[in-house]
């Protein structure tokens, strides 16, 4: 049999959303497969509305959209989901004339770069600039792999796995400074104050999932520097939701290196064989305000 010229799957990643076209006859068989035999990804998406006199079924959604899975590696974002033919039965229970086909689908984009097709024109910066920006802190917040060498490739986590966070900041020509985490809060969505939401970092610095039982969620000790902290936290999912993304959104603050950790400035965990909270620097007194939530603004 000849090779139809055009492709039975072919895929058009844009900035924000991926479109699929997925020709009728797919297995170049002359037996066009039904719109509603096909759908896109985990969550099952449906096609557009389809056109009889068409030869193609299209489908459009967002790149985090129908559970597409997303890789993070050094150069690139990967979003990964499959399209799925799963035909009906036919008329007669005892034969089958289709099985069921997945076509795994990927779309790349630079990390370090502009996506857009907008051109990105380069500006002159005065000198007063230049002086503002030595003073500029730059935050990050970075998943980690397991020896805590480098940055996870994948944000793939089961449940059962431990999710290592490290914190930094960096700054040219600042005084020393020390990092603190304040408050880390989990969502189902980008808006972190949607709900269901989990704000397992609280109170200034009170990694609150770790009063939780069967939990090893810790800040690590010792800091690998001033302006880094590292903690762990046990996966989680949200009871009753059917989605396999979480976003979170941590409040990053710092101090100057010289500063005593005191109770706005801590970063404590609670330990279970004491079962007191414990300071990852600085005095228990530190942390006395993680259960009682009487702990002070951090301003």
């Amino acid at each position: 049999r000849a090779l139809s010229p055009r492709p039975a799957v072919a895929v058009r990643c844009q900035e924000g959303q991926l479109a699929v076209t997925v020709r009728r006859d797919l297995f170049g068989t002359g037996r066009p497969v039904r719109a509603a035999e096909l759908s896109l990804g985990t969550a099952s998406c449906p096609p557009l509305p389809p056109n009889p006199a068409q030869a193609f079924v299209t489908f459009v959604a967002a790149l985090h959209e129908c559970g597409s899975a997303l890789q993070v590696t050094p150069d690139s974002l990967i979003y990964r989901t499959t399209l799925f033919y799963k035909p009906t039965r036919s008329g007669n229970p005892l034969i089958v004339r289709a099985t069921p086909a997945e076509v795994p689908i990927e779309c790349h984009y630079p990390r370090r770069s502009n996506v857009s097709s907008s051109a990105v024109h380069p500006t002159w910066a005065p000198f007063l600039s230049t002086v503002v920006a030595e003073q500029r802190l730059q935050f990050s917040l970075r998943l980690m792999d397991d020896q805590w060498s480098g940055e996870r490739l994948s944000n793939g986590f089961r449940l059962g796995d431990s999710l290592r966070f490290q914190a930094d900041v960096t700054s040219e020509g600042h005084v020393p400074l020390r990092l603190f985490v304040d408050r880390c809060v989990a969502t189902a969505t980008p808006d972190r104050s949607s709900s269901p939401r989990y704000a397992f970092i609280d109170r200034g610095g009170c990694l609150v999932d770790s009063r939780a039982e069967d939990t090893g969620s810790a800040f690590v000790s010792p800091r690998p520097r001033p302006e880094s902290l590292r903690f762990l936290v046990d996966a989680f999912k949200f009871a009753g939701d059917a989605g396999n993304l979480l976003y979170i959104s941590c409040h990053l603050r710092v101090s100057p290196a010289g500063e005593s950790p005191n109770s706005r400035n801590k970063a404590c965990s609670f330990s279970k064989a004491s079962g007191l909270w414990a300071p990852l620097e600085g005095t228990a007194a530190i942390c006395s305000c993680c259960d009682t939530g009487s702990c002070p603004s951090a301003g």
